[in-house]
């Protein structure tokens, strides 16, 4: 259960991070773009030895959703739209969570689709941005003006780094977990959706 929690983490917190340090460097996702990669997803767990990995691939398209591919240890594709979550392992749904319900879900999109758009201020009503670096090779550092709160900022700080896209985001959440995940492989392209990736998107959260 850990392990899905962590997964479920990874696709909340580092795809929205993920678009917004899309913004930082020369390369910003513009309607109709389509980024693709592969992820590998450490979680290091308060209390516990040892580090929790995951792997897999990734599909963000801005105004559409984040699909979270999940491959080892197990495969887990969670789903994120506008409309809200779903997660599922091999063809059993695991979890549906509706925007309309989880007000932090709500939340999520918007800065998601916000900051793809180029409006930092999605991020700046909740965050003070630090900026570092220069465009080959920068650094984000955001940081809540409010207290954590599990319903709607699950996070203490968020650390992206990158360059011509995003190399690593790293999660520290107030127990003291810690989320890093590393991209590789991504290429943006105004290819189409696939069309199982369309219905995913078309009908994620529903």
């Amino acid at each position: 259960m850990l392990t899905r929690r962590g997964v479920l983490a990874g696709a909340l917190l580092a795809g929205p991070a993920l678009a917004w340090a899309q913004q930082a460097g020369p390369v910003a996702l513009r309607p109709g773009e389509v980024l693709r990669g592969r992820f590998v997803q450490e979680r290091h767990l308060s209390g516990f030895v040892g580090t929790l990995r995951s792997e897999g691939h990734f599909v963000l398209a801005p105004e559409r959703g984040l699909i979270w591919q999940a491959e080892t240890p197990f495969a887990v594709r969670t789903v994120i739209t506008p409309t809200g979550l779903t997660q599922r392992i091999g063809e059993e749904e695991t979890l549906h969570l509706s925007a309309q319900r989880i007000p932090f879900l709500a939340r999520l999109a918007d800065m998601l689709t916000g900051t793809l758009a180029r409006d930092w201020s999605a991020l700046e009503q909740d965050f003070t941005l630090s900026r570092s670096g220069e465009a080959v090779a920068w650094q984000v550092v955001l940081t809540p003006r409010r207290a954590p709160d599990p319903a709607t900022m699950p996070f203490a700080r968020v650390v992206v780094t990158g360059g011509r896209l995003v190399d690593s985001v790293e999660m520290s959440r107030p127990g003291g977990d810690v989320d890093i995940v590393r991209f590789t492989d991504q290429t943006v392209s105004r290819a189409q959706l696939r069309e199982d990736e369309r219905q995913l998107l078309g009908g994620g959260g529903k």
